[in-house]
């Protein structure tokens, strides 16, 4: 078990802070002096004592009971990926024992999960690790993904290339750049309460805390889980793509399968363009698959 205590402290601070006066129905004035709710506003809202508050926020007090935590999300306007972060951070501190010891961010893929990926071939497929490093991928989706940048690194990560690779900015507009940076580091939050005691966890989150876009970001706390959702696409070969992405969770290691099917009749054209030339000679092959350790050239 890999929460830390102040987790539960901190995700409680950060939404008291984030939450304004008038979505509660309290007056806002220009004489305040923190941002948010002031916590006996909040105290008030969720009837607990200043007192009581003040601990769970000051990490003093890691049990609070359920009825609790149920005032708290009701009193702080909670999503539900909110609520759901929630109940997780809490029932790690009730009931550690009884949650396994998550496998670690560089854990080997089923070779099952592999060839699945391979038989979704000429489907463009990837294969997800935990920090959203890319582990393995099929020829359809090197194919599309290439000219976009996505393989790079070793091994390939998602978060890092959106935040450290310039050429991102190139392939959505800036409302979508912003949406998908929000997205992500909630992804990676998220993952925090298994992985945040990882070398490569932490090694990830110290390599983009010099980027300002993700550091304000990153002490906003967001959370978010993954789920299919449509992005949409400056490709250079290609032009603009419209793609669903959609999820498949699978192996033990928090691995899953991201599939990027055409979301309009003209982005599927588009993908079945990029992809002709590059089917018969993915014919002539064994396998699909790609691993960072193992480049087509």
């Amino acid at each position: 078990m890999t929460t830390d205590e102040g987790d539960l402290a901190a995700f409680l601070r950060s939404r008291r802070e984030q939450l304004k006066p008038e979505q509660v129905g309290l007056s806002s004035s220009a004489r305040r002096r923190t941002p948010g709710l002031r916590r006996e506003e909040l105290a008030t809202l969720a009837g607990l004592s200043v007192e009581y508050l003040e601990r769970l926020e000051q990490g003093r007090d890691t049990n609070p009971s359920v009825a609790v935590l149920a005032a708290l999300a009701e009193a702080l306007r909670l999503s539900d990926d909110d609520k759901r972060h929630l109940a997780m951070l809490a029932m790690k501190r009730h009931s550690a024992a009884l949650f396994p010891a998550p496998r670690p961010v560089s854990d080997e893929p089923r070779p099952t999960v592999l060839a699945l990926l391979d038989r979704l071939d000429p489907t463009p497929a990837c294969l997800l690790g935990p920090i959203y490093n890319v582990v393995a991928w099929n020829k359809a989706w090197e194919t599309v993904s290439r000219p976009l940048g996505t393989p790079d690194g070793e091994p390939p990560n998602f978060i890092r290339h959106h935040f450290l690779n310039p050429a991102t900015h190139r392939l959505f507009d800036d409302d979508d750049w912003a949406a998908t940076a929000d997205e992500v580091v909630g992804w990676l939050r998220s993952a925090q309460q298994d992985w945040g005691s990882d070398d490569e966890f932490r090694a990830l989150v110290d390599d983009l805390s010099a980027v300002p876009e993700f550091a304000e970001r990153w002490a906003a706390h967001p959370v978010a889980y993954r789920r299919p959702g449509v992005k949409r696409l400056f490709h250079p070969d290609a032009g603009i793509l419209h793609v669903t992405l959609e999820v498949l969770l699978v192996g033990e290691a928090g691995h899953w399968l991201q599939l990027w099917l055409p979301h309009d009749e003209k982005t599927e054209h588009a993908i079945d363009a990029l992809l002709s030339p590059s089917r018969e000679a993915g014919n002539r092959s064994s396998s699909s698959v790609v691993t960072p350790g193992h480049r087509r050239e």
